[in-house]
C-alpha cells in the first residue's frame, strides 16, 4: 500500500494565512499540520505529497526536517484557476506515479487522532474504505459529506445537502483499492475532478459498487476556516 497526503490546494478559505504559507503548513503546537498526518501513518506505507508550484520550495525545506523517506510530488499549477481538484491530483499522481499498488488518501488540512493502523487493518483489500465520524449535530452536517449506514456499508452519500438525514458525515480518510483506479480514471477524464464525495456517490449509485465505513469517535478537524484554524490555535497555547 501506498498512501498520497493531498496538500496541494491553495487554501482560499483561509485567506490571508495562506496566501505565503501552504494550508498544511500552518503550526499547531508548533509543528506543521502535515506532521499529525505524517505522524500516524504505519511505517510499512509509503509515502507521496502532492505539493503545488507556488509552495514547492516550502514543502521541500519541511521534507528535510521530517524522519521518513516522503517523496514530493510537484504538480505544474501556480494558482487557484489551474488547481487539478482533489479527484484530479489523485488520478494524476496514479498515471504519473504509475501506482498499482492499493492507496491510502489522507488531507493534510485534517487533524485527527484515530488509529491509522486500525484504519488500513479495517481494510478488505477489495472495497473502498472512508473513514466516518458522527459529529452529533444535524445543521452542521450540511458543510460535509453526509453518510447513511447498513451496518459498516455505506448506503447513501450526499455531498453537503440543505436538509442532511444524519450528522454521520465523511472525513478525507479514505483507503481506494487499485481496481477502482480505471472507474477513477474514467470519471476524471470526464471533468470530475474537484469533489472526494461526489466519487463515492458515483461508485454506490452509478457504479454499484460496495463502500464501507470506519466509524471512528476520536476528535477530527477539517482545518478549513479561520475561525477553526484560530480556535485550534488558542486550545494550543492554553494546553
Amino acid at each position: 500500500m501506498k498512501s498520497l497526503v493531498l496538500s496541494s490546494g491553495f487554501g482560499t478559505r483561509l485567506y490571508p494565512l495562506t496566501l505565503t504559507t501552504a494550508k498544511g503548513l500552518l503550526e499547531y503546537r508548533g509543528r506543521p499540520l502535515i506532521d499529525y498526518v505524517i505522524d500516524k501513518i504505519p511505517q510499512d506505507v509509503g509515502i507521496l505529497v502532492n505539493v503545488n508550484k507556488k509552495f514547492e520550495a516550502d514543502f521541500r525545506r519541511w521534507r528535510e526536517g521530517v524522519p521518513r523517506d516522503i517523496k514530493i510530488c510537484v504538480e505544474p499549477v501556480y494558482n487557484e484557476e489551474q488547481s487539478l481538484g482533489a479527484i484530479g491530483s489523485i488520478t494524476y499522481w496514479i498515471k504519473n506515479e504509475n501506482i498499482t499498488e492499493d492507496l491510502m488518501v489522507l488531507a493534510s488540512d485534517n487533524y485527527f487522532e484515530f488509529d491509522v493502523t486500525k484504519f488500513v487493518g479495517k481494510f478488505s483489500g477489495r472495497n473502498t474504505l472512508v473513514a466516518v465520524q458522527d459529529i452529533g449535530d444535524i445543521s452542521l452536517a450540511s458543510k460535509y459529506g453526509v453518510v447513511q449506514l447498513d451496518g459498516d456499508r455505506i448506503m447513501r452519500f450526499e455531498e453537503k445537502p440543505p436538509q442532511p438525514k444524519s450528522s454521520l458525515i465523511a472525513t478525507a480518510c479514505w483507503v481506494l483499492p487499485s481496481r477502482v483506479f480505471p472507474i477513477m480514471l474514467e470519471y476524471s477524464s470526464a471533468g470530475k475532478r474537484d469533489n472526494l464525495g461526489s466519487f463515492i456517490t458515483y461508485l454506490i449509485e452509478e457504479v454499484n459498487e460496495e463502500v464501507y465505513a470506519f466509524p471512528f469517535t476520536e476528535r477530527w478537524l477539517d482545518i478549513g476556516s479561520i475561525e477553526v484554524y484560530e480556535a485550534l490555535q488558542r486550545e494550543g497555547m492554553t494546553d
